[in-house]
């Protein structure tokens, strides 16, 4: 079954609790997990930021609503029991637990007040807020927020010169890593002018080995053939490693031909171009930024 939402998690986690012992919240997790019958694969998958799992996530902030509700009570660090009231909602035999059943709760609707506040005038949210965590909001909001910003920047490199995208790429492969100086990559690229840039650039600053370089500022799918002829090229250079980057996008079997060829070559369309432009800060600027934060368990470690 799919990943349940957090609000979803609650009435489990608080029957869980009902045999009014502590518990932790790993044990929490685990026992959740099999009731929900999650499989290895669900249980690892990750949020967008690649720092938390979905479902250790979930069951995390359904026990701060649970005790922001006094339904459930911290004892001591990562772990929790079921309180007289907690107690008194389970013997109600209530089919669900969810936000809209925590605000008969003051110190709940407290708690909420600041985010239902900010959120007053987003019509049409309302619901993707209640069955997500704060931060599958915060990620999910970011994400929509790249999306754009990568849709806008392909739009721009469209919009501009040969000879700008020749600068664009070359700033992007320093950025990297690639091509020792900028000087140095400078002088190794930028010698078609029809529209794409070729050349062979360093790997690393010492010049250990080499990289051959092709890129289309196209708005057609690179097909099969012009891979094929980079390909040729890489042998003609008696290069083994190439990087074709295009403003389009790669078709079925071009991407399956450099899957079977002997030469490591990287396909960048234009989705992964803009997304490593965010990356590495080419053609953007830091607007603004949040730090969320969570409690530094060493800090509180007694000795």
């Amino acid at each position: 079954m799919p990943i349940p939402d957090f609000q979803s998690i609650m009435l489990p986690l608080l029957t869980f609790a009902g045999d009014g012992k502590e518990h932790s919240l790993r044990e929490a997790i685990e026992y959740l997990a099999q009731q929900f019958a999650l499989t290895p694969e669900e249980r690892a998958e990750l949020l967008p930021s690649g720092r938390q799992e979905v479902f250790v996530n979930r069951v995390g902030w359904a026990s701060t609503y649970l005790r922001k509700a006094g339904l459930l009570e911290s004892t001591r660090r990562g772990h929790f029991k079921i309180t007289e009231r907690g107690g008194a909602m389970l013997r109600s035999n209530p089919s669900m637990i969810n936000i809209k059943s925590l605000r008969q709760f003051d110190e709940f609707v407290e708690f909420q007040r600041p985010v239902r506040e900010n959120s007053a005038n987003e019509a049409g949210n309302a619901d993707t807020e209640e069955i997500s965590t704060p931060e599958e909001l915060m990620e999910s909001a970011y994400q929509r927020v790249r999306e754009g910003l990568a849709a806008e920047l392909l739009q721009t490199i469209k919009d501009n010169s040969p000879a700008f995208f020749e600068r664009l790429v070359i700033d992007l492969l320093v950025r990297m890593g690639y091509g020792g100086t900028r000087k140095d990559a400078g002088q190794a690229i930028g010698k078609s002018g029809d529209g794409g840039i070729d050349g062979i650039i360093k790997e690393d600053r010492l010049g250990l080995d080499i990289v051959y370089v092709q890129a289309k500022r196209w708005d057609d799918v690179v097909g099969r053939p012009e891979i094929q002829k980079f390909a040729g090229a890489l042998q003609g250079q008696r290069a083994k490693k190439g990087v074709f980057l295009t403003t389009s996008s790669f078709s079925r079997d071009a991407l399956e031909y450099v899957s079977r060829i002997e030469s490591k070559i990287v396909l960048i369309d234009g989705e992964m171009l803009a997304q490593l432009m965010i990356d590495y800060n080419i053609g953007v600027a830091t607007v603004a930024s949040y730090d969320v934060k969570r409690i530094d368990s060493d800090y509180f470690a007694e000795e």
